[in-house]
């Protein structure tokens, strides 16, 4: 029962995900901030998706987060992640974003991870 369960969750959120997708797309003035979330870490991207690159990218497997927390799957390591990510969009010129949950609910370490990037001063 339990993997019946785990399926229909997964299900679930790549539904939303595409269902999302329809209306969001990236170009390079306002990429995508594509977020994927696992149990143990969390990725983030800045993708164009007119030429089909990612522009940006970190994740809490990063050397500077590795060195300063033990878990990374928790909500420090996103607000810590967001501040990095931020910086990182600075020093490529990029103010505005898309924000793309991936189908994620926007609670927890999605949210966590939005609102530490909106705290660096980039627009979404």
């Amino acid at each position: 029962m339990l993997i019946l369960a785990e399926n229909n969750r997964r299900v679930a959120r790549t539904k939303r995900h595409k269902r999302i997708r329809k209306m969001l797309s990236g170009n390079s003035e306002r990429p995508r901030l594509c977020v994927f979330r696992s149990l143990k870490n969390l990725y983030v991207q800045a993708i164009d998706d007119q030429k089909r690159i990612t522009l940006v990218s970190a994740s809490t497997l990063n050397q500077e987060i590795k060195e300063k927390l033990k878990y990374r799957g928790n909500i420090k390591a996103a607000e810590l992640l967001g501040t990095i990510f931020a910086k990182k969009l600075k020093e490529k010129g990029i103010k505005k974003v898309v924000f793309d949950r991936g189908g994620y609910l926007y609670h927890g370490r999605v949210k966590t991870l939005a609102e530490s990037i909106r705290k660096e001063k980039i627009i979404f």
